[in-house]
């Protein structure tokens, strides 16, 4: 009986001590990305063809409009190219930033976003007031996005 109440408490004790995973939301960068913001930029080793988030060629990209809002982290991303090899694109999406500087990103489209099960994990980095970074480190090929932000 001894035995069983020793192991018992060891148990306790270890997952007890088990460090804590970095899993809060960074809210003072989550606060400096909202309102709307132009991706001026789409940068990647050449020689590669690049589709960005499965909709279209990372270039269709640019001048692309994007709207945080960072009370319920939704907001919206346009395409509005709509010219050449670049489709007119509009979708909601569902967005966070860790306090390690993970960027988790869902299209979700007209759909709730409890309903979409795939997302993008990218970087925040450099943000500022006026400008910030998404990083995709997922492929060979480390893609760069470049925002600023729209003034009214």
């Amino acid at each position: 009986m001894k035995k069983v109440l020793a192991i018992g408490i060891l148990s306790v004790a270890m997952f007890s001590c088990k460090t804590a995973t970095n899993t809060k939301n960074d809210v003072p960068a989550q606060i400096k990305l909202k309102g709307e913001w132009t991706l001026t930029d789409v940068k990647y080793p050449s020689g590669y063809k690049v589709t960005s988030f499965h909709v279209a060629d990372a270039k269709c990209f640019e001048g692309s409009q994007w709207k945080f809002v960072s009370n319920n982290n939704s907001g919206t991303i346009t395409l509005n190219n709509g010219s050449g090899d670049c489709p007119q694109y509009n979708s909601k999406i569902i967005w966070n930033i860790k306090q390690d500087g993970a960027f988790n990103l869902k299209l979700i489209g007209d759909d709730k976003a409890k309903h979409v099960t795939t997302g993008y994990n990218l970087t925040a980095a450099n943000i500022t007031d006026e400008t910030f970074e998404l990083i995709d480190n997922s492929t060979e090929a480390t893609i760069v996005y470049s925002f600023v932000k729209n003034h009214k």
